[in-house]
């Protein structure tokens, strides 16, 4: 059976409510129902410490993540929208993930080779695209797989002012995307489990 890991890159720390964590959550109900093992974590809630090695010293909780990350076929980082961008804590959360390029098996694949990513972004104002793009384009360099149709996100009418979670209802366009990249992400998890990508030696 297939596993995913959510890193929610919220600004907010536990537990105050979060649009980004909540977008996740229903990502990974989507998983579940495709039959896979979900987990998640609020990154902010950890001492991830600046840098682009593995550990970075006393009191990095980075290591523990890897370490969840690296059992999982699927990582979802779901992401705020911040003037545009993605949260800081995603760009850490990347930074940290990009040690990954040089840990190599004995085929010489990078370490997270032959993982699923996915992307889930919330927001309140525009720049959903750019950061789903900028989030695979990271992700695809340090080793994993994009899915067709492997994300989701919800952004308010420009400059509006609501949050994903007070919303009365999930907007059906967003549900079928939830959907459909859980669909798509399942799939391609079990096929790269049966058949990985070749040796680069």
């Amino acid at each position: 059976m297939p596993s995913a890991l959510a890193i929610t890159c919220t600004l907010k720390p536990s537990p105050a409510p979060s649009s980004s964590e909540l977008i996740a959550r229903q990502t990974l109900d989507a998983l579940s129902a495709q039959g896979v093992r979900e987990t998640m974590i609020r990154a902010v809630d950890h001492d991830i410490l600046p840098g682009v090695e593995r550990t970075m010293g006393e009191g990095d909780a980075w290591p523990e993540i890897l370490d969840r990350v690296l059992d999982a076929d699927i990582l979802l980082v779901s992401t705020p929208t911040w003037l545009g961008q993605m949260s800081s804590v995603a760009h850490r959360v990347l930074e940290r993930l990009d040690a990954e390029i040089s840990q190599t098996d004995d085929a010489g694949r990078p370490s997270m080779v032959g993982k699923v990513a996915m992307c889930a972004v919330v927001g309140n104002e525009d720049g959903a695209h750019k950061i789903i793009a900028d989030v695979f384009g990271a992700l695809n360099d340090i080793g994993f797989s994009v899915p067709a149709q492997g994300s989701t996100y919800w952004n308010d009418e420009a400059m509006g002012g609501r949050d994903f979670k007070d919303l009365d209802t999930v907007p059906t366009a967003v549900a079928d995307a939830t959907n459909a990249a859980a669909r798509n992400a399942a799939h391609l998890a079990r096929l790269l489990s049966d058949n990985t990508y070749p040796a680069y030696q």
